[in-house]
């Protein structure tokens, strides 16, 4: 999944893109009189599609206009929203929802059982591609009909009446109420989906459930959310309209918010320090991993040194102190630190550091790595990211540190997101930016990415033991056995180094001190249903 980050530009070019944006997007008392927040995407949605919806520009705003069985409240637990209650068997494994009578589309449909049996199903269909397939796994015939091993019908979700809900799963998880909040397992309408299949395309065809209804999308441009008034809790909805703007650039992002064309900003880096000494910053918590992902099937990275050399030669406390200045973490470690295990430790606690910055074990490492491939001289390397200020600050900084402590010459390219983002799943970089940010509250969402085949293993790695501890964790009932089993996946994959991390995502952010409510969930997605904004 994506997320935006800042550098330094001319401010003199930072305020002529204001000024040219408020010159295109400006609507003469459009929003006089209303409440109206007004925010930063930070580029076009990939797509409001639910089913293939994988990235925050596409799922931040998603989360607030469609619903699924269960919602995270402010303190980031999942609570009852289109299923009004549910009940689950003695085993753990079959839950009945019941969906609100009250429950509607915005275009007056009611919300049914069948719509989301469609949906899900429409996820796990192999002709679907989903990248987010796997988060449906744990339910009874899933994973077969995904791999094209099974029938649709085999798959556990039925309607039992047209507000009725069954679905089986293969083993009992705690973490399955959590899990469905995701926008993966959003319903849609089945009926417009069927007779139109790009309904999610534009304003005008979008059909949603949930707090805001999209009145609004000039792509690449901006979008207008407004309140949806069928929404069954409409009562908690204060603002009347949401204004989107789609600016990628950092420095325009804070000048937008200085000039009051913006609620809220990210920090740039070269203000941090300031800004954050005036303690004008808030800093949320997130869950996610920024990593380096190396192809194993491209030269030189087959080999297991050469990998370690390179991550070994990278200092990601440097990044964080001197490149990001955004309170970030340095990992050592693919899961970030906020998952409790049974016994109430930290998994990231627990795990520890499972590697360190050592430049003289780096040298080492690369020597020994190409006298067993065969190298006298490594083969051109380019390290490839998407167009972002702040992932360029952050490969030129990894650039110096191969070249210093290791004397290897790194080229870097970058591409725009979508096309980055179909190329890296594609297998198509030899050494590329990672980054993950997590789709539901436990660390096996971390670790299941890497499985052989799945479509965030941009580093085309396949390990047996690895594939049978995360299936292990996956449908294990005991929790003590799940954590035992994620542990030693996560050593795993960092000893066979097919990517390494380097720092740990947080939110931080500026926000106009008359906007209150927005939860910035941890682990999901920005939450606008309860914002609000003084006038």
């Amino acid at each position: 999944m994506k997320k935006w980050f800042s550098r330094v530009l001319f401010v003199s070019l930072s305020l002529l893109l204001v000024f040219v944006f408020s010159g295109c997007t400006a609507r003469p008392n459009a929003s006089a009189g209303k409440s109206v927040l007004k925010l930063n995407n930070g580029s076009e949605p990939t797509t409001f599609n639910p089913a293939v919806a994988f990235d925050s520009y596409s799922l931040n705003p998603l989360n607030n206009l469609l619903e699924g069985l269960t919602r995270l409240d402010k303190t980031n637990n999942p609570k009852p929203a289109m299923a009004q209650s549910w009940t689950v068997s003695k085993d753990q494994k079959t839950y009945t929802f019941h969906i609100r009578q009250d429950a509607k589309w915005t275009n007056g449909d009611p919300v049914t059982a069948g719509d989301f049996v469609y949906s899900w199903k429409q996820l796990l269909n192999p002709k679907t591609a989903s990248p987010a397939a796997f988060l449906g796994y744990l339910i009874q015939g899933a994973e077969a009909y995904n791999a094209g091993k099974g029938p649709a019908s085999g798959m556990m979700v039925t309607a039992a009446g047209s507000k009725t809900l069954v679905v089986k799963l293969k083993a009992a998880q705690s973490y399955f109420t959590n899990l469905i909040s995701n926008p993966a397992f959003f319903p849609v309408d089945a009926k417009v989906a069927q007779k139109n299949p790009k309904w999610f395309a534009n304003a005008k065809t979008f059909v949603g459930n949930g707090p805001y209804k999209l009145t609004s999308w000039k792509h690449n441009a901006s979008m207008v959310f407004t309140k949806n008034n069928t929404y069954w809790d409409s009562k908690s909805v204060k603002l009347d309209q949401i204004d989107w703007a789609m600016v990628n650039n950092p420095d325009t992002e804070y000048q937008m918010y200085k000039s009051g064309q913006l609620d809220s900003s990210g920090v740039p880096a070269d203000l941090s320090t300031k800004l954050f000494q005036s303690g004008k910053v808030k800093v949320a918590p997130q869950g996610g991993t920024f990593f380096i992902s190396m192809n194993v099937k491209k030269a030189p990275f087959q080999n297991i040194n050469i990998r370690k050399a390179f991550a070994y030669a990278v200092d990601n406390k440097q990044i964080t102190d001197y490149v990001l200045k955004q309170k970030n973490v340095p990992a050592y470690g693919f899961v970030s630190p906020g998952f409790k295990d049974p016994s109430g430790q930290d998994f990231r606690a627990h795990n520890g550091d499972l590697y360190k910055y050592d430049p003289t074990l780096a040298k080492s490492l690369l020597k020994k790595g190409m006298k067993e491939a065969g190298y006298k001289t490594l083969p051109k390397i380019t390290l490839t990211y998407s167009t972002d200020p702040q992932n360029q600050a952050v490969c030129e900084a990894i650039q110096a540190m191969l070249k210093k402590n290791l004397g290897v010459s790194v080229g870097l390219a970058n591409m725009e997101w979508n096309v980055y983002q179909s190329q890296q799943k594609a297998g198509k970089f030899q050494l590329s930016k990672g980054s993950f940010l997590a789709d539901f509250a436990d660390p096996i969402d971390y670790l299941l990415n890497f499985q052989t085949g799945n479509q965030m293993n941009s580093m085309q790695w396949s390990n047996k033991q690895y594939d049978q501890l995360t299936k292990e964790a996956s449908t294990e009932a005991n929790n003590t056995k799940r954590y035992n089993a994620m542990y030693q996946a996560e050593k795993l994959l960092i000893n066979q180094m097919p990517l390494f991390p380097v720092y740990f995502y947080n939110q931080a952010y500026l926000l106009n001190p008359k906007v209150s409510g927005i939860v910035y969930h941890p682990v999901g997605y920005m939450e606008l249903k309860w914002a609000a904004k003084a006038k």
